[in-house]
């Protein structure tokens, strides 16, 4: 069927917007695939469109808030695929405003869900990751590295967090032979739709900061990234940043 016949993966985030396209984008190219989420829901619809791809693929309901959560989703995977072999961080809850009156809750949520809930599951992987080979893809964001003024600050300091904690991972993993590597997409996902309803000319004005002119596509353009990476095509890529933003940080 494709690249990754045999491979088992498991998504966070996995429900909707990249974290879905990602899915679907393993799932394409033939690996059996676990989507973790908040909302049973979501990835239970997102679990039968992997199995419409003629793969297997288990719907996990969970929280990287809660390392207890983070332990029984790689359980549940080890225990009906066999193992892990890909894991993509994906999930994070969103915590925007100024930093000066930014909301220590909020920002407390995007750490424990981002930066340290891909430490746990990086964590609970390790083991089996050890037994193939595998590969870890975490999703970071272009405003880790240039500020803009989106009042995205606390989000950035998380996402800059991820983004190092990739490239100390690919560092100490590459002995076991673990790659690892950070992707910093541009997609219009759920979040980014609900952000620019109502604000007219947004839209535009996002757009006219891309080079290529649109937004990317959660699967076609930002999931087959992540399966090139994810493949023994890209078996001599770790530590690297896997940029699919249409050229937009050359702007910023």
């Amino acid at each position: 069927m494709g690249k990754l016949n045999g491979k088992r993966a498991l998504v966070t985030g996995g429900g909707q917007g990249i974290g879905r396209g990602i899915a679907l984008a393993l799932a394409a190219k033939g690996a059996s695939v676990a989507v973790m989420g908040r909302t049973p829901d979501k990835v239970e619809k997102a679990a039968a469109e992997i199995e419409e791809r003629g793969v297997a693929s288990i719907a996990i309901t969970g929280d990287l808030k809660s390392s207890s959560d983070v332990d029984a989703a790689i359980a549940r995977v080890v225990e009906v695929f066999g193992g892990v072999d890909i894991l993509v961080n994906n999930a994070q809850e969103y915590g925007f405003g100024p930093i000066a009156h930014l909301d220590e809750g909020q920002f407390i949520a995007g750490w424990e869900s981002g930066a340290l809930g891909t430490l746990r599951m990086m964590r609970a992987a390790y083991p089996h990751l050890q037994e193939g080979g595998g590969v870890v893809v975490n999703v970071s964001s272009s405003v880790a590295s240039s500020s803009d003024p989106s009042n995205a600050g606390g989000y950035a300091a998380v996402k800059a967090a991820i983004a190092t904690l990739s490239r100390a991972a690919a560092v100490e993993w590459a002995a076991d032979g673990i790659r690892v590597m950070t992707l910093i997409p541009f997609a219009l996902t759920p979040a980014v739709q609900a952000s620019i309803e109502g604000y007219e000319g947004l839209e535009e004005q996002i757009l006219s900061q891309v080079p290529l002119g649109r937004f990317g596509e959660a699967e076609d353009d930002i999931g087959r990234v992540v399966a090139f990476a994810a493949s023994d095509d890209a078996r001599f890529m770790t530590g690297s940043s896997l940029v699919v933003d249409g050229g937009s940080t050359h702007l910023t």
